[in-house]
C-alpha cells in the first residue's frame, strides 16, 4: 500500500519560480504548503474505505451540425447518458478527456456556452472534476485555453482544471498540469497524482493548423514538477496515472491484432493518419517491433520527448487517451502502460455497434491485487510487479445501458518508475 510519508519536508523552490525555473537553479527553503497548486480548494482524498474511483468521458462532441437539428439531439443523448452514469458510478471524481465540443461548427458567440451544457450534470451531482482538451477544441471560434476559462468561471469550486507555467505546453497547448490525491486529508503528501498533458492538433483561431502532438517543453517540465515533488514530499512510493486526448504516436505499433483473443475491449479503428499523435510524421511503424522502439520511434517521431519523460514518471500506473472512437483496448510499450477511452458523445464519427460509455478506474488501497475475473494489460504479472505494490487498480468499460466489459488490472513493471 502507497503510505505518505509523515514527515514534513521544508526544502522547496521559492513560491514565485517553483513551476517555471530552469532545474539548475538552487534550492530555496521555503514552506511546504506552498508546493499545494490548489491553496483556495479542499484536498481530494481517498474514501475511509481505501477506494477512490475515477469516470471518464471522453469525445463528447457537443455543438455538432447545430442548424439541422440532428446535432441538438446528439447533445441531448449526450447529456442523458452523463446523467444515468453519474447517478449509477458515483465516482469520486470525473475526468473529461478531450474534445469536448466540435469547434468546427461553433460561432465565436456560443462556443463557450456549450462548456455550460457540458458541465450542468456535473453541477448538480457536485462531483469534482478535471478536462484535458483535444484537436477539436481548437479551432477558429475556440480555444482550449477559452474552455478551461469558462469551465473555471462556471464551476469553480469543481473543477480542478488549470493552466501550465508559461513556456509549458506550445502554441495552442495550455492544458498541462497535474493534481494530487491524498490518503487523508491531513496527510504529508499525496498518495496518488493525476498527470493532464495537452495534445493541442485542431487550428489556431487564424485558421493555421496547429501541431497534433504534446510539445517537447512539457518533457523538461515534467523532470521538474517530479523533482519537485520528490524534493518536498520525498520518494516515498505515490501512484500515478495520466490522460492525454491523442495517444503518442507509439501506441500504433502495439495495437492488437483484431483478432485478439484476451478481452481488452473494442479494437475496431485501425490506428493511422490522425489518430495518433504527430500523425502527419512518417515513422515506419510496419517494422517496429517493442525492442525497436527506443531507436526507430525516438529518432523520428516529434512527441518522443513527451512519451520519453511519461517513462520517468514514478509508479505510473496508465496512460489514457481518447480519440479513437472505436478503441478502447489497452497495452503496454517501453514500460509505459496505455488505455483508450470509450467513446461518450453521440457527437463525432461513429459506428453500428460501437455504443457508447466511459472507462472507470477504481484505486482500492485496502486489498492486494487480484488476478480473479480480470486479465493484465500484457498478459503478464511477475512475482515483481506483485511485490512491489498491495494497491490494486482496476479498470473497466461501462456501456451507457449498463453493460460493463475489458476488464483489467493496471499493473507497474516492478520498480519505482515504473519500467
Amino acid at each position: 500500500m502507497f503510505r505518505p510519508i509523515r514527515t514534513v519536508l521544508f526544502t522547496l523552490w521559492a513560491v514565485e519560480t517553483a513551476f517555471s525555473v530552469p532545474l539548475q537553479y538552487p534550492l530555496t527553503p521555503v514552506p511546504l504548503r506552498l508546493l499545494d497548486p490548489y491553496p483556495d480548494k479542499p484536498r481530494l482524498t481517498f474514501r475511509p474505505d481505501g477506494m477512490f474511483k475515477l469516470t471518464i468521458f471522453s469525445d463528447l462532441h457537443f455543438g455538432e451540425n447545430p442548424n439541422d437539428g440532428v446535432g441538438v439531439v446528439k447533445d441531448a443523448n449526450s447529456t442523458r447518458l452523463m446523467r444515468a452514469i453519474l447517478q449509477d458510478e458515483r465516482p469520486d471524481y470525473v475526468v473529461f478527456n478531450g474534445d469536448l465540443i466540435t469547434g468546427d461548427y461553433t460561432f465565436r458567440e456560443n462556443s463557450t456556452l456549450l462548456i455550460d451544457q457540458i458541465m450542468a450534470p456535473l453541477l448538480e451531482a457536485q462531483v469534482l472534476f478535471s478536462s484535458t482538451h483535444g484537436n477539436h477544441d481548437n479551432h477558429v471560434n475556440i480555444t482550449h485555453l477559452e474552455e478551461i476559462a469558462r469551465e473555471q468561471k462556471i464551476a469553480p469550486n469543481l473543477s480542478y482544471t488549470r493552466t501550465a507555467p508559461t513556456g509549458v505546453g506550445g502554441v495552442g497547448g495550455p492544458g498541462n498540469y497535474w493534481v494530487p490525491i491524498y490518503t487523508n486529508a491531513n496527510d504529508a503528501a499525496p498518495a496518488l497524482v493525476l498527470w493532464f498533458f495537452d495534445s493541442r492538433g485542431g487550428v489556431s483561431p487564424s485558421g493555421t493548423p496547429l501541431p497534433d502532438w504534446v510539445d517537447a517543453s512539457v518533457a523538461p517540465w515534467i523532470t521538474r514538477e517530479t523533482a519537485l515533488m520528490d524534493t518536498a514530499w520525498g520518494t516515498t512510493p505515490r501512484g500515478a496515472l495520466a490522460f492525454v486526448h491523442i495517444a503518442p504516436h507509439a501506441i500504433q505499433a502495439v495495437q492488437p491484432p483484431s483478432n485478439s483473443s484476451i478481452d481488452l475491449g473494442l479494437n475496431d479503428d485501425p490506428l493511422g493518419g490522425g489518430s495518433v499523435q504527430d500523425s502527419n510524421n512518417i515513422v515506419e511503424e510496419e517494422t517496429f517491433t517493442d525492442s525497436q522502439i527506443t531507436q526507430d520511434y525516438l529518432r523520428n517521431a516529434r512527441d518522443a520527448p513527451f512519451f520519453a519523460a511519461l517513462g520517468t514518471i514514478p509508479n505510473l500506473y496508465a496512460v489514457i487517451s481518447g480519440h479513437a472512437h472505436g478503441n478502447e483496448w489497452c497495452a503496454r510499450t517501453r514500460g509505459v502502460q496505455f488505455c483508450f477511452n470509450k467513446h461518450s458523445g453521440y457527437g463525432g464519427y461513429d459506428k453500428p455497434g460501437w455504443g457508447h460509455g466511459v472507462r472507470n478506474v477504481l484505486f482500492n488501497f485496502s486489498s492486494s491485487p487480484s488476478s480473479e475475473d480480470n486479465v493484465d494489460v500484457d498478459n503478464l504479472r511477475s512475482e515483481s510487479e506483485v511485490s512491489v505494490k498491495s494497491t490494486r487498480v482496476e479498470t473497466w468499460i461501462r456501456l451507457e445501458e449498463g453493460k460493463t466489459r475489458a476488464r483489467a488490472n493496471l499493473v507497474l513493471n516492478g520498480n519505482r518508475n515504473g519500467v
